[in-house]
């Protein structure tokens, strides 16, 4: 017992100190691991595990949806990088730059890509030249390096794993149907996959993607009132095409630009998914995405039969669950700490008296339920249980989420919530950047999106009391 207290004492109590009890998780379950270069982490296999599985989910939708992975260089020239100035501006300041081959200096600097933009473009201009070859919808895995100065695991570190997309389409009607079905492709993995709630809805010019006409994204609420920017889409217009001559001859023999969009999401969604199950007692993995759904626990397992049963347990659910044995000569109490803080949704407990009684005892990782299961129904029962956890966590998440959203009316009410209230904070906005810059300067919240579901709760902006249509959720962020 003394070592499962001990484990379970290494964790910093959230409500004490919530940036500690983020570190304390990602260290003690395994995720990742500090490397010698500032910012960088190394994803464990537990930690990678979980991309595996975000990154499955998505490559299938991608596909479903016409889209084809591809991979470009890691290398980009810096005359390439500056040939769309609002977009070399906005990435300036996180590049990390080559000038050597060896111990020869280059002719022109080559960036490490903080973001794939440029390469693409360059390539749809030497592959595009009729309507015939649109559109184009392409996805690339990879990773970026953007220096951070402030670094922390999965949420902003140097290097990073994400996926970006990048399409081309012959009308603005396509390129913006574009943009909004991937967010939406996005928002659905959150709540189907992920059991967390978002909202949607489209960034301020200020908040946009340097060099993109309009950006849309979703927004997830942690469990310390902070928002996270979980995924963005972007419509770039004809900026990009115009910056690189992306033309195609159209069906009337006439030359014109695409319409363009790209669209990412990265290893920061496994923050969002630390920072909005998570307990006390470490991680809670919504079952969709955990690496293993069902740890079976064989109790007394030096008696006769114990291990057997627990290995013929675990071939019969590997049908139906991921699933796995901890046969090691650890004591049940330490691998019941240890698998709690991994997050794993079920423990499933079999022993010698449960062996004579064809049952076994099932503990939900959420709820700490305890069940006694006859052995003849566990095939059934646990996907059933699995669907009813993922459902728990969403309508726990989505609850939380509701809590921690106040409507402000008054300069003073925005006070009172900035202050005392975390979370969400619903504002009328007269869509001028001087009062979104004042909101930032006085409160210390940033606007986070103009949601799709607007609702007017004033006639005035909390700003400058001018008469507006606009309501934004503000708030603090990651």
């Amino acid at each position: 017992m003394n070592n499962n207290k001990k484990l379970v004492e290494a964790i910093t109590s959230m409500d004490v100190d919530f940036a500690q009890w983020y570190t304390d998780i990602v260290k003690k379950a395994e995720l990742i691991e500090y490397s010698s270069v500032k910012g960088a982490v190394i994803l464990r296999p537990y930690g990678y595990a979980l991309w595996e599985n975000i990154q499955g989910y998505l490559d299938k939708k991608f596909k479903e949806t016409g889209h084809e992975n591809v991979y470009m260089p890691m290398l980009i020239p810096e005359s390439l990088l500056q040939k769309e100035k609002d977009h070399v501006e906005g990435f300036a300041p996180e590049v990390a730059w080559v000038t050597h081959g060896g111990s020869e200096p280059l002719t022109e600097r080559l960036c490490i890509r903080p973001t794939s933009e440029t390469l693409f473009c360059e390539h749809f201009a030497n592959i595009v030249q009729s309507y015939n070859d649109l559109p184009k919808k392409y996805n690339q895995w990879c990773s970026v390096i953007r220096w951070e100065k402030t670094t922390r695991p999965f949420l902003r570190t140097s290097e990073f794993l994400w996926q970006e997309g990048h399409t081309i389409h012959e009308t603005a009607e396509e390129a913006q149907e574009e943009t909004i079905k991937m967010l939406n492709v996005y928002a659905d993995m959150f709540r189907d996959f992920l059991a967390i709630p978002v909202v949607k809805g489209r960034k301020t010019d200020k908040e946009k993607f340097a060099g993109a006409e309009a950006t849309y994204t979703i927004e997830a609420l942690m469990h310390d009132g902070k928002a996270l920017q979980s995924g963005t889409s972007h419509n770039f217009g004809k900026g990009f095409a115009e910056a690189f001559g992306i033309r195609y001859t159209g069906k009337d023999g006439k030359l014109s630009h695409v319409h363009q969009t790209s669209w990412g999401l990265s290893t920061r969604v496994i923050g969002a998914i630390i920072m909005v199950h998570g307990d006390d007692s470490g991680l809670i993995l919504p079952p969709r995405v955990a690496p293993t759904q069902l740890m079976i626990i064989p109790v007394a397992q030096h008696k006769e039969g114990v291990l057997e049963k627990a290995e013929e347990l675990r071939g019969k659910l590997s049908g139906v669950c991921r699933v796995k044995v901890d046969a090691s000569d650890k004591k049940p109490g330490w691998k019941f700490s240890e698998y709690e803080m991994k997050g794993v949704p079920l423990r499933l407990e079999v022993g010698p008296k449960d062996i004579e009684n064809n049952q076994v005892v099932l503990v939900r990782r959420d709820t700490r339920e305890k069940m006694i299961v006859s052995m003849d129904d566990l095939e059934a029962r646990i996907p059933a249980l699995l669907d009813e956890i993922h459902d728990a966590l969403y309508e726990k998440a989505v609850k939380r989420q509701e809590e921690m959203t106040t409507t402000v009316t008054t300069p003073e009410e925005m006070r009172d919530a900035a202050d005392n209230k975390p979370g969400f904070i619903k504002a009328m906005w007269c869509n001028e950047l001087a009062c979104e810059e004042k909101i930032k300067e006085v409160y210390g919240l940033s606007s986070r999106c103009m949601p799709f579901e607007q609702e007017k709760v004033a006639d005035t902006c909390i700003c400058c009391g001018k008469e507006t249509d606009t309501m934004v959720y503000w708030g603090k962020a990651y």
